[in-house]
């Protein structure tokens, strides 16, 4: 299907990795990739709807197989709509979340099981798969705490995105399990990338790592092109960037 790159980020909320994709698509761009930058849920203008009605923590009593289906609902549009046309244009697609995501969360935190999810992305998603997956493990405790204060922060009367974050200890341990398991299922795709690092170490570690995987698939050009040309916007989360 692909003549670019896939490259998706996982991890829990408040792990970084929105932080690192960002960081990741300035690089790129600097290296003058055309560089296509997504997330999931989201990314479309449907997408963004299912999104709304996702993480709002006002949704309530969705049932878990609901809220599966929307999250592959969400998936195929993006897929139809940016991922697909992305990469066969020949750009490095940036994701924030995929797959693994509703793994974790619906397979481990909501106890589905794994074999429902990948079923449904077999047959929703054509079984396309990332050529590359960062997932950001730090410190179980810190990161839940992050992504609450973060979310407190930035919710208003009419709009948050704390409905998963509002789910007890439990439920984020079993999404934290669930992502190791895929990890070790899946070595040759997922790099695991452990601890509390600074930003800046992390953002060293991961540009080192997909530069090797780009030249590797030839995706690195080879004239000479100038640092920072190419800006990052203020909000990149749904920004396609293109040459």
């Amino acid at each position: 299907m692909a003549d670019g790159f896939f490259l998706t980020f996982e991890g829990l909320d408040g792990s970084g990795k929105s932080t690192q994709l960002r960081k990741l698509a300035t690089h790129l761009q600097a290296l003058g990739l055309g560089v296509t930058v997504t997330r999931q849920p989201g990314g479309t203008r449907i997408g963004d709807r299912i999104r709304g009605l996702l993480l709002d923590s006002k949704t309530d009593h969705l049932a878990p197989q609901a809220e599966l289906g929307l999250m592959f609902s969400d998936r195929a549009e993006c897929i139809a709509e940016v991922i697909a046309p992305a990469l066969h244009g020949g750009n490095v697609v940036l994701c924030d979340r995929f797959t693994d995501s509703t793994e974790a969360y619906q397979g481990g935190g909501r106890q589905l099981g794994s074999e429902i999810v990948l079923q449904m992305h077999r047959t929703m998603c054509g079984g396309l798969q990332p050529d590359l997956t960062l997932l950001l493990l730090a410190d179980f405790d810190q990161s839940l705490r992050r992504a609450r204060r973060r979310n407190d922060r930035n919710a208003t009367a009419e709009h948050d995105e704390a409905r998963f974050e509002r789910e007890d200890e439990a439920f984020h341990r079993r999404v934290y399990d669930k992502y190791r398991e895929i990890a070790a299922r899946e070595p040759d795709r997922v790099v695991v990338i452990e601890g509390d690092q600074t930003i800046e170490a992390i953002h060293r570690q991961i540009s080192t790592l997909v530069d090797e995987k780009l030249r590797a698939a030839g995706l690195l050009p080879t004239a000479s092109f100038t640092p920072g040309e190419k800006q990052m916007p203020e909000n990149p989360d749904k920004a396609r960037f293109t040459p």
